[in-house]
């Protein structure tokens, strides 16, 4: 089988970049994916607005799971669990913390912009964090993704998801600058979006993701037939909610967490 890096762009899956092919298929990423990403300590305040805003039972598809920190709270308490990611080492981690402690978990393999597999109305709350969204190239494609969130949750369905802050990039070393070059090259590139960025992440060249205005957050969930309840800005370590958000928040937020309904 070839690799990723040397697949024709045809072969790549839809709205996935090669860089984050690599990074999906890499074993060694799904093995360290909790280590490195600093499991339990940075995750309190993302796990108590889940825990809140998701109601306590009923199945909860857990989109791009990656190794499935968000969702094992949640079944821990009592919701049933779906996990869904197109990384099989993702998920065979995911599998065995299931077996390990016991938990109602099922797994399936799956590309976020085609979820047909998942039946209308089947599932009863959905999340999508740590920027799954942004992960998945061009607006067709993302928006293809939450009409399927959409169809699949029953009325009234619970749907929580986080995107980072494309304003935020002005605080980082340079961002002025990167910011004007971006516009411009977003604008003058055939095929590249406002926000769409390539850099090294975990040791894995030109990793995608996709940055929100809270705008165009907004915008993107509400084209989808959401109802939006709260967008929570979120401080930079992103272990609680952004203080004085009236004042430049919409740049200060180092991303946003949704909390909607169908």
């Amino acid at each position: 089988m070839p690799s990723p890096s040397s697949k024709p762009a045809w072969q790549l899956p839809t709205g996935v970049t090669r860089g984050s092919l690599d990074y999906i298929e890499s074993p060694a990423i799904a093995d360290g994916y909790d280590e490195d990403l600093a499991f339990g300590s940075d995750f309190q305040f993302d796990e108590q607005t889940i825990a809140q805003f998701i109601p306590s039972s009923g199945l909860v598809a857990d989109l791009g799971c990656g190794t499935a920190r968000a969702l094992i709270p949640l079944v821990r308490r009592g919701n049933r669990g779906l996990a869904v990611d197109l990384s099989a080492e993702m998920l065979r981690i995911v599998q065995d913390k299931a077996k390990q402690e016991q938990l109602d978990i099922e797994c399936l393999q799956a590309n976020l912009v085609e979820l047909d597999a998942i039946a209308d109305e089947s599932i009863d709350h959905a999340i999508c964090m740590f920027s799954t969204l942004g992960m998945i190239k061009g607006s067709a494609n993302r928006k293809q993704f939450l009409d399927h969130v959409h169809r699949m949750l029953k009325p009234g369905g619970r749907f929580v998801v986080h995107v980072h802050n494309f304003w935020f990039n002005f605080f980082e070393p340079a961002g002025a600058s990167w910011l004007i070059s971006h516009l411009v090259k977003a604008a003058l590139t055939r095929g590249m979006e406002r926000g769409d960025k390539y850099y090294r992440y975990r040791g894995i060249p030109n990793f995608f993701l996709h940055v929100f205005s809270r705008g165009e957050f907004a915008q993107t969930l509400t084209q989808s037939g959401f109802r939006i309840e709260r967008l929570v800005p979120l401080r930079l370590d992103r272990q609680g909610e952004l203080p004085h958000r009236w004042f430049l928040g919409g740049w200060r937020a180092s991303g946003w967490i949704a909390l909607c309904e169908k």
